[in-house]
């Protein structure tokens, strides 16, 4: 099985999240595309949404297709979220030959080495680039210098180039503007029913 791995805070998961998605499962011919919403995010600098509500956007976002799942293994480990853990937590319940593909922005691959363990994860992994608005092509032969045998398990893209950000979803909200085209239907349903980013 070939599996993709799309981790995030979505908060909120919106259109660019399963654009990026539907992609990369088409380019790599991947079985599924799993949706990981994180728990403590490592980086993050202000608090997310708890997590109950992002996890159900999540499920509601990718409710009807087979091919995208869902997956609260970051959510329901204590701590920090760390991916190396995830990756091995992962990786240890796939069969031998089964592939795990994390999909990542240009921008998070460019500082992948500062990341905790990067030779762990992709020993255990392949990891696929795509295009984040602001950040250059990443330069493989500096990240191989930097994280040797790092350049062969890299998969760089250049589509799709999703320009939709979730804090400028949330800002929308706050000003009580609309967000249908940003977000599928029944997360913007959910986010005005639990009247979420309201206080932002």
């Amino acid at each position: 099985m070939r599996q993709g791995l799309l981790g995030g805070t979505f908060d909120p998961i919106h259109n660019g999240h399963l654009e990026i998605a539907e992609v990369v499962r088409g380019r790599l011919n991947l079985d599924e595309v799993i949706f990981m919403p994180a728990g403590s995010p490592r980086f993050k600098g202000d608090n997310p949404t708890p997590a109950a509500h992002r996890t159900e956007m999540v499920r509601r976002a990718i409710d009807g297709k087979p091919y995208f799942r869902l997956s609260t293994l970051e959510i329901e480990r204590a701590g920090p979220t760390y991916t190396v853990d995830t990756i091995t937590e992962l990786g240890a319940r796939l069969a031998s030959r089964d592939r795990i593909y994390f999909i990542l922005g240009w921008d998070s691959l460019i500082e992948f080495p500062r990341w905790r363990e990067p030779d762990r994860i992709i020993e255990r992994c392949f990891l696929v680039a795509v295009p984040r608005p602001g950040s250059p092509r990443p330069d493989l032969d500096v990240l191989e210098i930097l994280v040797p045998g790092m350049a062969e398990r890299v998969i760089v893209l250049d589509s799709p180039r999703v320009d939709i950000s979730a804090s400028d979803i949330r800002r929308q909200v706050t000003r009580g503007e609309p967000i249908d085209r940003l977000v599928p239907g029944a997360v913007a349903d959910y986010i005005s029913e639990q009247g979420l980013y309201l206080s932002e």
